[in-house]
């Protein structure tokens, strides 16, 4: 049986969970947890992935994780190899100590980020562990109503600005919602024996399900790469379809967005997959985030502007027809 299609693009957000094999502890001591926690700081650091959200109890775990650099698999592998390899060290053994790949769900982080949030936070409640959630010590709750300093690695701002713009109350609101029980909605979802590839508004699916459910080309696949448009086309059908010169396409100006570069930048990695560090060097960009940034801000708008959708179609179709014929 292949395995499914892994949804991954930059700034993606998911909802990740494993299983110990055979229904058996994953996690058996509190020294074992701390050592999971530490290859997910790692990650941080290594791959940079924002971490949102985690809950380990003894046979699974949750996270809620962000990638900026489309590259989920990869971190995964670090995560679950490296605290496999040192559980193995710890307790003598040896083997895999989870039950086949992650299961991970795309999240459409406007609409149920929030939720998705207190379902991992409120599992220790559900499981009858704790009567107050700040009383488990293996969730990144605690993160949520502290500001010491070894929490800066969690990351909570998307979090909070979805629950207030009030910095002041950002805390006192957050308790507040995480008192609130799980949505029946959400509590069907992950109850179900199967779960689904993606959570979000009917718009944020059916989007999902045309870019990524009918790819005859994937760049984790030696032929797409291949076969995938130059850079300087994809650029030359941007300027043609925005009816503007190169100049234009690769002006930078402080504070001011650039439609049309953001929207290179998101086909040349869409369609190439190309590393952000070479994209960035192409169009003059001091740093690879500014691309993350600019995919991700192409991505927000696409699920809400029928027009940027639209261009970008009739960019893509363009490209494919040059494909064609070559």
């Amino acid at each position: 049986m292949s395995r499914p299609l892994r949804i991954e693009y930059p700034s993606a957000w998911y909802h990740v969970m494993n299983r110990g094999r055979r229904g058996e502890a994953a996690f058996t001591t509190d020294e074992d947890r701390g050592i999971f926690v530490d290859p997910l700081k790692e990650a941080v650091e290594l791959w940079n992935i924002k971490v949102a959200a985690y809950c380990l109890l003894s046979t699974h775990y949750h996270l809620l994780v962000q990638t900026p650099d489309a590259n989920l698999s990869r971190c995964m592998r670090h995560i679950n190899g490296v605290y496999t390899q040192r559980f193995n060290r710890e307790h003598t053994s040896d083997g895999q100590l989870f039950r086949g790949r992650y299961k991970a769900i795309v999240i459409d982080a406007d609409s149920y980020l929030g939720e998705v949030l207190r379902y991992i936070h409120r599992n220790p409640l559900r499981a009858g562990l704790v009567e107050n959630l700040d009383e488990y010590p293996w969730s990144s709750q605690r993160g949520y109503v502290s500001s010491a300093k070894e929490w800066d690695w969690l990351y909570t701002d998307m979090a909070f600005s979805l629950l207030t713009e009030d910095r002041t109350r950002r805390m006192r609101v957050y308790r507040r919602y995480m008192s609130e029980k799980d949505t029946d909605e959400m509590l069907d979802l992950y109850e179900s024996r199967k779960w689904p590839s993606i959570v979000g508004s009917d718009r944020f699916i059916a989007l999902m399900k045309e870019r990524f459910f009918d790819i005859k080309g994937h760049r984790e696949v030696p032929e797409s790469r291949v076969l995938a448009p130059e850079r300087e086309m994809i650029r030359d059908e941007v300027c043609r379809e925005y009816q503007i010169d190169e100049g234009a396409l690769l002006m930078v100006r402080r504070g001011v967005s650039n439609e049309p570069r953001d929207v290179s930048l998101y086909l040349i990695r869409r369609l190439r997959g190309d590393r952000l560090e070479e994209i960035a060097k192409e169009f003059g960009l001091h740093h690879y985030s500014s691309v993350s940034n600019a995919i991700e801000r192409v991505n927000n708008q696409l699920v809400q502007d029928r027009r940027l959708h639209k261009m970008i179609e009739t960019i893509q179709s363009r490209l494919t027809s040059h494909q064609s014929k070559t």
